[in-house]
């Protein structure tokens, strides 16, 4: 079709006519989807679509939308309709398995009632305004009775209780996650042995209520949390996943018995730390007081699943190393003990698919043994430019500017984290360990009544004690281990800023530590599906340009703000100074004259940050506008332009 043809009547009519027919193709059938971003965002991940698809019996999805009563709210309506076209795209995906019900609880209605029975929370619009419901709800519709007859088991639901636009990036792992809830509502047992108070409890040393952890509350979400003793001798046969956080001085019968746990085919996700921030306690002047040993100590199991680790050194990266304020008054300081991991630093594994940033805090390394006849995966590194330091070093470290002294990069990459795969030989060859003797603590008078009341009265039988389990000296299959270096990774300054929402914890993840996580756990429980949809990108991209417009504009005004300070600080010794050589309350004129000097300075300093501040809104706005031109003018422009010169060309090419 010539260009003629193309713009005469008949061709506008073709081309009319063949928009109104893709518009229909694409209504009739909603399965044909041409996703452009750059991250598929608008596209099911395959760890969805794999769960919906395989589900072995249907769920019901309820979408709670108030929607008459948000009709004058467009940025809620529109997310609304975002989220019930994930749902949809999630039924088509589910091929049966799933039924989705859309239902506006308005008021006085039974809708209303089945929304407040499946907990889905009321929001006001406003203060004193309408109360609207935004929430899903996955439901088994086998325990849910139909009208007019008599429930035979207890309803099966999980709900999120209220949709949050500012969480837009996680809706479609929330919702998978609810779907996996329902469709497996007996969650894996993570058991988790701590010697630092990951779960809250009561601080032996400050004898305070600690509370627990934020990933305590994320691991619960999915998981059945289970609290095992330090001494154990045993592990249950329910835990599927054991979770060591930083070991510490455990027994030969608890080490048997996670070395039995393994072998048996448990999965064991293990924190280790050459140097726990957290075991170190604010003194009375406020400074962290660090015990004598912060160090784990695992050695024996270790070297029986092939890896070694020296929890005397921490890994230092200059590379990596993250700013620490030391007070509101002092500018942030590297501290080469503090690890923002970039992407470079990951694998490519499932663990660490999508991480974005993870933070540690004096981290330790581990790495294989020599002729270990495990896999070892490293997970996490370190970048080239780190070394070992001594871990003393680090204890209540109170000026990072000491380690860059001290600090020499090794050309090395240490690796922090790893999995470790394959069969493994019992770190008891041996067998059961014998317990350890009781110590005697009773006086010789005591002990003499004992023996005199024993041989007056006959001693009781003894109590029948469950049968041992069989020693296992080699693992009955591959063993799945991941370890980490570092503990200090689940404490929430390091990844998360919490904050109170209608009475409930809401996390702020700004780093990647819990999904990273959470990534473990799945994949040890065998439910990796989840780990390709947690790792999604967000739906918010930045623009980096104006990040830097910005980060520019603040060190500007940061020097600006230092100057008043400065400034202010030495016009109130002057002013102090003056007064002291007064008698009296009254100021003396040069008194008078210098505060009237500072507050012109103070005016100008104001008027300087103004000027900043005008300057990144101008600068802001002029690559706005610039982009807004690229977008709506310059690539149409260019498209015009390229098919008139294949037309100019086409023509040439006829004519010579």
């Amino acid at each position: 079709m010539n260009s003629k043809m193309m713009f005469s009547g008949k061709g506008l009519v073709i081309t009319g006519a063949f928009l109104l027919v893709s518009v229909a193709l694409i209504s009739v059938f909603p399965r044909l989807r041409v996703d452009l971003t750059q991250d598929s965002l608008y596209t099911l991940a395959d760890g969805t679509r794999n769960i919906v698809r395989n589900l072995e019996k249907p769920v019901e999805l309820l979408f709670f939308y108030s929607e008459e009563a948000t009709a004058d709210v467009p940025q809620l309506r529109t997310y609304g309709t975002r989220v019930q076209e994930l749902l949809q795209e999630m039924e088509i995906a589910s091929e049966g398995n799933l039924t989705l019900r859309l239902v506006d609880p308005v008021p006085f209605s039974e809708e209303e009632d089945e929304a407040v029975e499946f907990g889905v929370q009321r929001v006001p619009l406003s203060e004193g305004g309408e109360e609207v419901f935004f929430g899903i709800v996955a439901l088994d519709p086998s325990t849910n009775a139909a009208e007019g007859e008599e429930a035979t088991a207890e309803k099966i639901f999980k709900t999120i209780a209220l949709v949050r636009p500012d969480q837009e990036e996680f809706l479609e792992y929330e919702v998978a996650k609810l779907i996996t809830q329902v469709a497996n509502p007996t969650p894996p047992v993570v058991g988790f042995l701590s010697s630092v108070p990951v779960d809250g409890g009561m601080n032996p040393d400050t004898m305070q209520p600690v509370a627990p952890l934020m990933i305590m509350d994320t691991i619960r979400q999915l998981y059945t949390a289970r609290r095992v003793a330090p001494d154990a001798t045993s592990i249950d046969e329910d835990i599927t996943i054991l979770m060591l956080v930083h070991p510490q001085e455990l027994s030969l019968q608890t080490q048997y018995a996670i070395d039995q746990f393994v072998l048996r085919g448990g999965k064991v996700l293990a924190f280790l730390d050459p140097n726990a921030d957290s075991q170190a306690q604010p003194g009375p002047d406020g400074v962290p007081v660090a015990r004598p040993n912060q160090a784990s100590d695992l050695d024996a199991l270790l070297r029986a699943w092939g890896v070694q680790f020296d929890n005397t050194r921490v890994v230092a990266d200059r590379e990596q190393a993250l700013l620490v304020n030391l007070g509101e008054s002092t500018r942030p300081v590297t501290h080469y003990g503090m690890m923002g991991l970039q992407r470079g630093s990951f694998a490519n594994d499932i663990v660490t698919t999508g991480m974005q940033v993870l933070n540690l805090s004096s981290a330790g390394a581990i790495s294989p043994l020599e002729g270990a006849q495990t896999t070892f995966e490293p997970l996490l590194q370190s970048s080239a430019d780190a070394g070992l330091m001594e871990a003393p070093l680090f204890k209540a470290l109170t000026d990072p500017t000491i380690l860059l002294d001290d600090f020499q990069a090794s050309g090395e990459r240490y690796t922090i984290a790893a999995r470790v795969s394959g069969t493994v030989q019992s770190a008891f060859p041996e067998g059961r360990p014998a317990p350890a003797a009781e110590p005697a603590v009773e006086s010789a008078d005591a002990v003499a009544g004992a023996d005199a009341a024993a041989s007056a009265e006959p001693s009781p039988a003894p109590a029948a004690e469950e049968p041992l389990a069989a020693h296992l000296s080699e693992s009955n299959g591959p063993v799945n281990i991941i370890l980490i270096a570092d503990s200090d990774m689940l404490n929430d300054r390091l990844w998360v800023q919490i904050q109170s929402f209608f009475g409930q914890r809401i996390g702020q993840a700004f780093a990647s530590n819990g999904d990273f996580i959470m990534n473990a756990l799945d994949n040890l429980s065998g439910n990796a599906e989840l780990v390709t949809i947690r790792s999604r990108g967000r739906y918010a991209r930045p623009f980096l340009t104006v990040m830097e417009l910005q980060r520019e504009a603040d060190l500007r005004l940061r020097e600006e703000e230092t100057e008043l300070l400065q400034n202010l600080q030495q016009t109130e010794a002057q002013i102090a100074a003056l007064s002291s050589t007064q008698d009296g309350n009254q100021l003396s004129d040069e008194q008078r004259a210098e505060i009237d000097r500072f507050n012109e300075q103070q005016l100008e300093t104001r008027r300087r940050l103004r000027e900043v501040q005008l300057q990144l809104n101008q600068d802001i706005e002029r690559l706005g506008s610039v982009l807004k031109f690229v977008n709506t003018a310059l690539v149409p422009i260019l498209l015009i332009g390229f098919v008139l010169l294949m037309g100019y060309l086409r023509g040439r090419r006829r004519t010579a």
